[in-house]
């Protein structure tokens, strides 16, 4: 949290982090309350993976509309845009401490609507008010744990925030399992999200507002008590001094750019540094979301039906292990965005996320071209008007396969014997579903039975393994530190708007997606982000492990350029 100099630790790691808040618990309550933020971020983005299967039951039109099921999904995405917008105004005008009651609020309504919905419309609007709590604590919880933290063990505390983040997506597939059978099923999955933010609620009206913020306030003795909270005797004159330098040259830049939210606007893309720290913020938030993460966060046990599990228990018990890899993941960078930096981290990252999706394209090339045959006679003896229109009608029907009968908008009945044997082309209906699964067959709707179903299941772990300890919690941790104090909130805003805006894209695109390019062709489009994402990580990010904010200005001042460039002229 400083500015300027207190002693940073010789080892910046997270058993340094550890020790301090062993020694000071309070920093870790700070830290852990502002994180159940994390917490509803991750769960009510997981939570509806699992809810949407069970919303399509319900809700026939949902189920047959592509673009229905990706409102549902990224509508709390459209809300996290604004709600990451506003939030950067509310941080900087009313505090941080603030902006995590009204998101709370948000949450808490937003969760109840949904629970009580009687038509799609009223779920959507409860995912949009979600979607306000949501954007609004991705860049809040963050942003306070940084600043109550000291510089020494910032990345590990902010790294908790990613745990929560992770843990509650972990925590919504548990959740979406306990009430697969229950009355109410997803009304369940999707309620349940009210309970912590009302604990949030009560516990941030015991807790201060960020001293940082209390001490651009002028509220310097407010600032002082905390800070007696959080440091030794003999380290809170240096952190009030340093404080006190750095918002006196702020207040002087400030008279002379202004405060409005335009001229704030006009100084930051006007400030080399905040310009340069911007390049580094966005890349690393759009590069997470086109990374394809919430493809698989929101969508994963479709992906796994996708693969050729067709039990809605089966999908969700297998995404609950990928989700377990993810939060397992955050509690690896805890230990490591400290010790090893935050560059490395997600260059290694995406260097794994690459590799992962290269090969889930080819493992979903092959389950697309080996999919089980189709046969006239397993088509037509559910009765004539049971068989698909377009297979019936198709000149080259003895070339079809499963593949091609979901393509068609039909469902495939396996065969009764083996499923990867020739099976029948039906219509999408309940009716002929029942008769399907009444003769002991399975119906597959979202993907083909396959032999090599299970290597995309761990390829999906890999995935996650690889995505996790890097690009899953230190986008957030790079945003927390790398801007000047008088842009933090705005900057942090933009950055938080630019990831739910890509978040949006990828999240309302990816059912379009498969049904247009296939399973392997999405991934493969994927594949060619996350290699443009790497290279603008490597040209525009620069380390600032265990740098206090002074000294992450600085180097943003002097400008930053990769080893393989520090040969050529510096451009601006």
């Amino acid at each position: 949290m400083v500015e300027g100099g207190v002693a940073k630790a010789d080892k910046t790691e997270f058993t340094e982090c550890w020790r301090t808040t062993w020694k000071t618990p309070y920093i870790m309550k700070l830290a852990l309350s502002a994180g159940i933020g994390g917490l509803l971020f991750g769960y009510d983005t997981g939570v509806i993976s699992g809810a949407l299967l069970y919303i399509k039951e319900d809700f026939e039109e949902v189920d047959k509309k592509t673009w229905l099921q990706e409102t549902i999904v990224s509508m709390a995405v459209a809300g996290a845009i604004f709600g990451a917008g506003i939030g950067g105004w509310m941080n900087d005008r009313f505090g941080r401490r603030v902006s995590i009651l009204v998101a709370d609020v948000l949450f808490f309504v937003g969760s109840i609507v949904m629970a009580v919905a009687m038509a799609q419309w009223m779920i959507i609007l409860g995912r949009i008010f979600v979607g306000f709590g949501v954007g609004m604590a991705s860049m809040t919880a963050p942003l306070y744990i940084s600043e109550a933290s000291p510089a020494r063990i910032r990345g590990a505390l902010v790294s908790t925030n990613g745990l929560l983040i992770t843990g509650g997506q972990f925590l919504a597939y548990l959740i979406n399992l306990a009430f697969t059978h229950a009355p109410g099923t997803w009304r369940w999955m999707l309620g349940v999200a009210g309970l912590p933010a009302l604990v949030q609620f009560i516990l941030m009206l015991t807790l201060p507002e960020s001293p940082r913020w209390l001490y651009r306030q002028n509220k310097v003795e407010e600032a002082k008590a905390i800070l007696e909270k959080l440091y030794p005797a003999d380290e809170v004159l240096e952190e009030i001094n340093a404080l006190r330098i750095s918002v006196e040259a702020e207040k002087a830049d400030e008279h002379a750019i202004g405060d409005s939210l335009m001229q704030k606007l006009k100084g930051a893309f006007g400030n080399v540094v905040v310009r340069r720290g911007l390049y580094a913020g966005v890349t690393v938030q759009v590069a997470q979301q086109f990374s394809g993460i919430n493809t698989v966060m929101y969508y994963s046990p479709m992906i796994v039906q996708f693969a050729g599990f067709a039990s809605n228990k089966t999908a969700m018990a297998l995404s609950l292990v990928t989700s377990g890899l993810n939060a397992l993941g955050s509690v690896v960078s805890m230990f490591f965005v400290d010790r090893y930096g935050r560059r490395k981290m997600m260059l290694i990252s995406m260097m794994g996320i690459i590799t992962c999706l290269l090969a889930l394209t080819v493992v979903f090339w092959q389950a697309a071209i080996r999919s089980p045959q189709l046969n006239m006679l397993e088509s037509t003896q559910f009765g004539a008007n049971g068989t698909c229109p377009s297979f019936k009608s198709a000149a080259d029907a003895p070339s079809w396969n499963c593949m091609s009968c979901l393509k068609a908008e039909c469902d495939f009945c396996a065969n009764a014997v083996n499923e990867y044997a020739p099976g029948a082309c039906l219509v999408v209906t309940k009716d002929m579903k029942n008769a399907c699964q009444g003769k002991h067959r399975t119906w597959f709707k979202d993907g083909c039975p396959s032999k090599t179903g299970f290597l995309a299941v761990i390829l999906l772990g890999l995935y996650i393994i690889s995505f996790s300890p890097g690009m899953g919690t230190v986008p957030w941790v790079v945003n927390s530190e790398i801007y000047p104090l008088k842009y933090r909130g705005l900057c942090g805003g933009l950055a938080a708007v630019s990831n739910w805006v890509s978040n949006l894209i990828v999240s309302e695109s990816f059912l379009t997606l498969t049904k247009a390019l296939g399973s392997a062709g999405t991934f493969l489009l994927f594949t060619g982000f996350s290699v443009t994402g790497i290279t603008c990580i490597y040209v525009f990010v620069p380390e600032t492990k265990g740098l206090s904010f002074e000294e992450v200005e600085k180097l943003l001042e002097t400008g930053f350029k990769p080893k393989a460039f520090t040969k050529k002229k510096s451009k601006e």
